[in-house]
């Protein structure tokens, strides 16, 4: 850890400088869903070491509630001085289409700093469903309009928007049957009740495993390397499909330029450290760093594509 520490702080010396006194006091991490999340897991094995190289304690706090806007509400609120960042996730581009007036605008209260890591999901079925590939799954689905189903997490979460840009892209009839959460998802699949679903990869290798579901493809834009032998959706059947969970780092807008490329120095040479690629794989993650550019890009392409596939479907928060 400590020959890490030296080595990163060396890279970024130069920014340091330019951002003396920054941070001056603890920074607070948050992140809007509960311990044990994908993304507060992510957090937790970045703190040590945005600390180290922060020079101040990183305290990582869990304000979960309304589908993460509890914690990016906070985040936009707070001073634009490098103390407040928040790990957002790639759900929150959807939330713009799912309400109606939101106490914060991603694109102009917060400003990015730099991605984490991305995640693909799975496409999965039932082994009673006679496919064995994605471009198979797209066959059945238009010979049988209707008949097949998948489970969801329920409107707007990351297996809806997956599902519902399948069946867009592929032009099929597929419905849609929401559950509490991914884990009461995956145990439907498994036992039939939903023929389909688009889990993340690590909590559904055992039911993998053990023959309670078969994997036909994942959904990003690379295979994952995981899972090397699996396909993509984009490979095997659905040309241009590409979806992926990522995770990154923002803070409030307004931060002065040098203490969010001092925060943008720092985040990169974290995500990018040799030893860290392990340490994400094992979360089904692959470490992605990008610039404040491109990141912004990003969010403002998902906002656009989430907001077209749900108003096409009329979705709704209960």
């Amino acid at each position: 850890m400590r020959r890490f520490v030296v080595g990163m702080v060396a890279g970024v010396a130069a920014l340091d400088a330019a951002a003396q006194g920054s941070p001056a006091k603890p920074v607070h991490l948050l992140i809007g869903f509960p311990p044990g999340t994908a993304g507060d897991v992510l957090a937790r094995i970045v703190r040590p070491r945005l600390a180290e190289m922060l020079g101040q304690p990183v305290i990582v706090e869990n304000r979960a509630g309304a589908s993460g806007s509890l914690a990016i509400e906070r985040v936009a609120a707070a001073p634009a001085d490098g103390h407040t960042l928040l790990i957002q996730t790639s759900s929150s581009t959807a939330l713009p289409a799912l309400h109606a007036k939101l106490p914060y605008d991603l694109q102009r209260d917060l400003a990015p700093v730099s991605l984490l890591a991305v995640g693909p999901y799975l496409l999965v079925v039932h082994p009673s469903v006679p496919v064995r590939g994605a471009r198979e799954l797209i066959a059945l689905a238009r010979a049988q309009p209707g008949k097949l189903n998948y489970g969801s997490s329920g409107a707007g979460s990351a297996p809806y928007l997956a599902g519902e840009l399948f069946k867009s892209m592929a032009k099929i009839h597929v419905v849609e049957v929401s559950y509490k959460g991914g884990a009461e998802s995956a145990v439907a699949n498994a036992s039939g009740e939903v023929d389909i679903t688009f889990p993340s990869i690590p909590p559904a290798l055992p039911l993998l495993n053990h023959g309670k579901l078969r994997a036909l493809a994942v959904t990003g834009e690379s295979r994952s390397p995981l899972m090397p032998a699996l396909p993509t959706v984009n490979e095997s059947g659905l040309p241009g499909y590409d979806r992926s969970g990522w995770y990154g780092v923002v803070a409030p807008a307004g931060v002065r330029k040098e203490i969010l490329m001092r925060l943008h120095a720092v985040i990169g040479a974290i995500v990018n450290a040799a030893d860290m690629k392990d340490v994400f794989n094992r979360q089904g993650l692959e470490p992605r760093s990008n610039s404040p550019g491109e990141f912004s890009a990003l969010i403002q392409k998902e906002i656009a594509v989430n907001t077209r596939l749900i108003q096409a479907t009329r979705a709704k928060l209960p």
